[in-house]
């Protein structure tokens, strides 16, 4: 992983980090409060995440434009609209559905998941807001926890250490809701490092912001399953799920099983793979040329003719324009004598 490019010095870097986390806590409080006090409850949890999404875009871009000059500064915290930015972001979703796969395989054999499904009609249209509070909320974390925060963090201690402390990071906000336990801040950390990988490696959001939002969005929606202690995502299929608490994660869903840290363990050589095109294209060193130019075939000739002297001019050769007059044999040019009258008769 190539570090990031400083815009000043490491403490500086590090204080402007402890500002991003600071007004993540600010940015969370507000949301919090504002959707309490203005939504029904049906809508509450979808609209703060969208208030979320409105402070933490605007704002990370408003500091990286005022404190370190980014005249882009929506591109520049993650979200570049370059070439290729969808396939990314797709690539990232089939990952975090695999991810998803991968848990529940292992707790279908060894327990099973009692699953309901509802035919109500209006449950098909509150699945549609239900896809959008996990692409808002995947978004948001991908804004806090690998935008401009984590960039100003990796200016200050290296791509390796701030992989590792916004892992630990993440790790301290998951353990604040109710019901986590050790094991979920393990999964947490494990997390938290696959997503940073993804964004160190494609130097953007897209990936990251898939993965995540596959990750959570399948288990609530298509399996039915509990995200973070909450199970009431999924208006469609509800599922019960059956087992050791080592592989279901009890109440709090897979999100504090033990089989989900080994899995995402398993899936960082998995994103190193996949990216691998991506960090040569993104992390490639750029080579900037420096000093004065040099003609260095003028240099070579000054030096030799300071060695050897200066080359004396070779004279100027004669052109020939008409053709040379060819001399003829003696007698070949003269005119044959008239003849006699007595030698003509």
């Amino acid at each position: 992983m190539s570090a990031t490019k400083p815009t000043g010095g490491r403490f500086r870097a590090y204080v402007h980090f402890l500002v991003a986390v600071l007004y993540f806590f600010l940015a969370r409080s507000l949301a919090h409060r504002g959707a309490q006090g203005l939504f029904d409850e049906p809508w509450r949890p979808l609209l703060e995440q969208a208030v979320l999404v409105f402070l933490l875009l605007p704002g990370y871009a408003g500091l990286g434009y005022w404190l370190n000059r980014q005249m882009h500064p929506i591109s520049e915290q993650g979200l570049p609209q370059r070439p290729g930015w969808p396939r990314e972001a797709g690539m990232g979703l089939a990952v975090g559905w695999a991810l998803a796969v991968a848990c529940v395989l292992p707790m279908t054999i060894a327990g099973g998941i009692a699953i309901s499904v509802s035919t109500r009609f209006s449950a098909w249209g509150w699945l549609a807001v239900d896809v959008t509070f996990f692409a808002l909320a995947a978004l948001a974390e991908e804004v806090a926890f690998r935008g401009w925060g984590f960039q100003r963090f990796a200016d200050a201690v290296g791509p390796l250490g701030a992989s590792l402390g916004f892992a630990a990071y993440y790790a301290i906000v998951q353990s604040l809701l109710p019901g986590s336990n050790r094991a979920s801040v393990f999964v947490s950390v494990a997390l938290g490092l696959v997503l940073s990988a993804a964004y160190l490696r494609t130097r953007a959001l897209w990936l990251s912001w898939g993965l995540n939002f596959g990750w959570k969005a399948s288990r609530a929606l298509v399996f039915g399953l509990a995200v973070s202690g909450v199970s009431s995502h999924s208006p469609v299929v509800q599922g019960d799920p059956m087992g050791s608490f080592w592989l279901t994660g009890g109440g709090f869903g897979l999100d504090a099983s033990w089989i989900t840290f080994f899995v995402l363990l398993a899936a960082l050589p998995v994103v190193f793979r996949i990216t691998r095109d991506l960090d040569f294209v993104y992390n490639a060193p750029v080579i900037v040329p420096g000093g004065i130019a040099v003609d260095l075939d003028a240099a070579s000739r000054r030096q030799h003719e300071a060695a050897m002297g200066p080359a004396t001019p070779a004279p100027p050769t004669l052109v020939q324009i008409f053709p040379a007059a060819v001399p003829q044999p003696p007698g070949q040019n003269k005119e044959p004598e008239p003849e006699s009258p007595a030698e003509s008769n």
